[in-house]
C-alpha cells in the first residue's frame, strides 16, 4: 500500500507574516500574499541562504492560507530520507501549497519524478505553490527536464540580506514579539559581538532573556559584557 500523505504538518504558531521582520523583503510578502490569495503568480520560488527566513515564509504562507479559508500544506523537502516519494501524493488537493528546501531532493531520480508529478497536477487544478531553495533552478543539477522546466516557470524571488543596521531593527522587532525591549544599543551590541545569522541571534535573544529575568537585571549592555564574560568562564573551565 502506497504510503499516505500526513494529514497534518509542523504548524508553528510564531511562523506568520506579523512576525517577520521583512526589511528590504517587504514586496516580496507581498508577492506571496498575493499568490496565496490567488491574485498574482500561481507559482512561486523564493530562493534565499540559510537562515534569511525561507521556511519563516512559507508557514507565513500557510497561516495567511488558512486565515483567508484556504486549505494549505507545509512539506520540508530536506526530510525526504524518513518517508516514500509516495507521501507527496493527494497534497494536489489543497489550495495552497509550500515546498520547502526543494535542492534537498534534486539528483534523487524518484523524488524528481514525483515531485514533477504533484506540480503538474497541481498546476492544472489551479492552485497556488510556493517553493523555496538555497539555489536558482539552473543552478541545480536536476535530473528530471519537466522538473527543471516547471521550477523555472514563474515568479522567482530573491531574499535580500539583511545590512548590521536592519539587523539591529530586527532584534527589537523580534524582542517586542517575544514581550521584552531592547534598546538599539543593547542591539547594536549584540549584532556587533555575535556575527551570526539571523535565526541564531534569536535564539541568543531567548537565552539573555531567561538570563535577565533571572538575575532580575534590565537588558544593558554592561549586564550583557558580565553574562558572556562569565558564560566565556564557566565554559573555558569545563
Amino acid at each position: 500500500m502506497p504510503e499516505q500523505f500526513p494529514l497534518h504538518f509542523e504548524f508553528l504558531a510564531n511562523q506568520t507574516f506579523n512576525d517577520f521582520f521583512a526589511g528590504d523583503n517587504q514586496p516580496i510578502i507581498e508577492n506571496l500574499q498575493q499568490c496565496v490569495l490567488g491574485n498574482g503568480e500561481q507559482k512561486i520560488f523564493v530562493r534565499g541562504k540559510s537562515g534569511q527566513g525561507k521556511s519563516h515564509l512559507l508557514q507565513a504562507c500557510c497561516h495567511y492560507a488558512q486565515q483567508h479559508e484556504k486549505l494549505s500544506f507545509y512539506f520540508d523537502l530536506s526530510r525526504y530520507s524518513r518517508h516514500q516519494p509516495a507521501i507527496l501524493n493527494g497534497i494536489d488537493e489543497y489550495d495552497v501549497v509550500c515546498l520547502d528546501n526543494v535542492d534537498s531532493i534534486v539528483g534523487h531520480k524518484k523524488w524528481e519524478h514525483a515531485l514533477y508529478e504533484l506540480m503538474k497536477c497541481h498546476y492544472e487544478k489551479g492552485h497556488q505553490l510556493i517553493i523555496s531553495s538555497s539555489f536558482l533552478p539552473n543552478h541545480m543539477d536536476i535530473k528530471t527536464q519537466g522538473l527543471k522546466d516547471h521550477l523555472n516557470w514563474g515568479l522567482i524571488l530573491q531574499l535580500k540580506t539583511l545590512v548590521d543596521t536592519n539587523n539591529i531593527d530586527a532584534l527589537i522587532f523580534k524582542a517586542d514579539a517575544m514581550g521584552f525591549e531592547i534598546s538599539p544599543q543593547v542591539g547594536r551590541f549584540l549584532v556587533i559581538q555575535h556575527q551570526a545569522e539571523l535565526h541564531e541571534l534569536w535564539r541568543l535573544l531567548e537565552e539573555i532573556d531567561r538570563a535577565s529575568l533571572a538575575a532580575k537585571r534590565k537588558l544593558t549592555v554592561p549586564f550583557l559584557k558580565q553574562l558572556f564574560n562569565t558564560n566565556k568562564t564557566e565554559n573555558s573551565i569545563h
